[in-house]
């Protein structure tokens, strides 16, 4: 599960967070198998889709991580839960997408696919109401 200001993201959500304001981001890993998995990295990478193909990822401008936009993860216990906490801040308005990829260390156990099926994150950066 993915939870950006509190919303559950999924394919259809578009989350709105105002401009300037740090927003909570929440990724919440479940492993279902029958064994332990990682160590691991999930990167979070956002970008802009102009709807004609093309994607903008030079966004450090624009957007920012509080922290990290990568999270280390040593392993997730079969049947068990693993969160892991950030921020994003928005410099402009916008409509921006989240990418989320995984990177498994060589000598880890497979990872559950449904991790590589996360869906898209959508969030519509807005000016502050005052």
């Amino acid at each position: 599960d993915i939870l950006v200001d509190g919303q559950l993201c999924d394919c259809d959500i578009v989350v709105d967070c105002k401009v300037g304001d740090p927003i909570p981001l929440e990724v919440k890993l479940t492993n279902w198998s029958k064994h332990s998995v990682g160590p691991f990295a999930l990167t979070m990478t956002p970008y802009q889709d102009y709807q004609n193909g093309v994607h903008n990822y030079e966004l450090q401008d624009a957007i920012t991580f509080v922290g990290s936009n990568t999270f280390y993860i040593d392993s997730v216990k079969p049947t068990k839960d693993s969160v892991y906490f950030g921020a994003l801040l928005f410099l402009y308005t916008g409509d921006f997408y989240l990418d989320i990829k995984f990177h498994e260390d060589s000598c880890s156990k497979e990872l559950p696919l449904s991790w590589f099926c996360l869906p898209s994150v959508h969030i519509r950066a807005v000016e502050p109401t005052v």
